[in-house]
């Protein structure tokens, strides 16, 4: 059966941020954008809570998630958690929608304040924003309220109804004007591999892949290489042997799981070239440089490190898992047992950096790259070096200098 667009995984689309208080028209907004009621409306404030992520297709654009967020101004203990559950959703979006309200009440007349001011924060992120002047339909001033904001920001914003639908096909046309410049340009092999070249895939079916099915780095990879017009073999890792004894000439690349790293380079043939789908998607959602360059400093730690291990799914711990296992043990076996390793899963990402000597993340293969790029950042703030399963694997191997990392030499 054919996958429909709406099956392609939430990492790999383009992540729409809708910012704006309460009762501003945000879910209504999703609505109209997709065509369809998808998000919950009603004119009591606060009707959204959590950031409700929502996957569609824009005509023209292709796959997104809509992340239709609480808005700013919620108030009380709750609300401020809400509010900051908004702060996090605002790290993964690609591009940003700001819901100004023109609307004839109280409520909204000192609201345009706080929009004013989350525009700014994003932009400051390097997040592209659009201004949006919302529900023009139920009241006057959008004119006023247009060259206020083009005064203000040096951006036209874009006035529209949900209700009528006006301005609704200008503001998916602005979604497309505003496109990051790398969105669809990133590739995860173009930069170790050329087209046509003969590539071996060595993947092992552990415990940790699921039945019947291949992880979700191994399906992204092995897809791209056959779309380049790479030949492409593949085999577990206890096949290896047979399939390099089986092949007319020695592969040109051999991508394998990082945990595997040790067996493959030891088989490696004179000539092939070696990575993994973890130090692929290093540079695919991350920043490989300064990864490679961080997993160069792992030996040089104190031997009191402080590690954080930060993976990007909540799974049930599996025996002999990789981020609470097998790296602490290879962590300990290289800097001795004083170190501290702290393991965070998910969303969950500590704010105050300071107390680590490192960061060592997972593939990020569910998070999209946006949201990488925020930890990163902080990392960087925090002078903490940070890089990633695969980079960290091979250099405690001694093998990082062995490894094609994309976009380091």
């Amino acid at each position: 059966m054919a996958m429909s667009l709406n099956d392609t995984p939430r990492a790999m689309r383009l992540h729409i941020g809708l910012f704006g208080r309460r009762n501003s028209g945000k879910s209504s907004l999703v609505n109209a954008l997709t065509g369809q009621h998808v998000a919950t409306v009603s004119s009591v404030p606060g009707t959204t809570t959590d950031p409700v992520y929502k996957a569609m297709e824009i005509h023209g654009i292709g796959p997104v998630v809509f992340i239709d967020t609480a808005g700013f101004d919620d108030s009380g203990s709750l609300g401020a958690l809400r509010v900051e559950r908004t702060r996090d959703a605002a790290k993964e979006t690609d591009i940003a929608l700001v819901l100004f309200s023109c609307m004839p009440d109280e409520r909204a007349g000192v609201g345009n304040e706080d929009a004013f001011d989350w525009l700014e924060r994003l932009h400051q992120c390097s997040i592209p924003v659009i201004p949006v002047i919302s529900r023009i339909d139920e009241g006057g001033g959008a004119d006023a309220l247009a060259e206020a904001i083009e005064t203000k920001t040096g951006v036209r914003p874009v006035c529209v109804s949900a209700v009528t639908g006006a301005g609704i096909e200008s503001l998916r046309t602005e979604i497309a004007r505003r496109l990051p410049e790398d969105y669809r340009a990133r590739s995860i092999t173009a930069e170790v591999c050329a087209s046509g070249e003969t590539v071996l895939l060595v993947m092992p079916q552990d415990i940790q892949a699921p039945k019947g099915r291949l992880i979700l780095p191994q399906v992204q990879t092995l897809r791209e290489l056959l779309d380049r017009k790479c030949l492409v073999s593949c085999c577990t890792t206890d096949c290896l042997p047979a399939m390099l004894q089986s092949l007319a000439k020695a592969p040109d690349l051999v991508i394998t799981d990082s945990q595997a790293f040790r067996t493959v380079h030891a088989q490696l043939p004179i000539g092939s070239r070696l990575t993994s789908f973890s130090v692929l998607f290093a540079a695919y959602k991350g920043d490989a440089p300064f990864f490679a360059e961080s997993a160069r400093k792992i030996a040089a730690l104190p031997r009191d490190a402080h590690i954080l291990i930060a993976e990007a799914c909540t799974h049930k711990p599996l025996r002999d898992d990789i981020g609470r296992v097998k790296l602490p043990r290879l962590l300990k076996k290289k800097l001795g047992e004083g170190i501290a390793v702290t393991v965070t899963a998910g969303h969950d990402f500590p704010e105050d950096l300071a107390p680590y000597d490192l960061v060592i993340h997972c593939g990020a293969c569910m998070f999209n790259r946006a949201y990488v790029m925020s930890r990163v950042a902080a990392c960087r703030r925090a002078h903490v070096p940070m890089t990633n399963y695969g980079m960290a694997i091979a250099a405690l191997l001694g093998i990082l200098d062995d490894v094609v990392i994309p976009g380091v030499d």
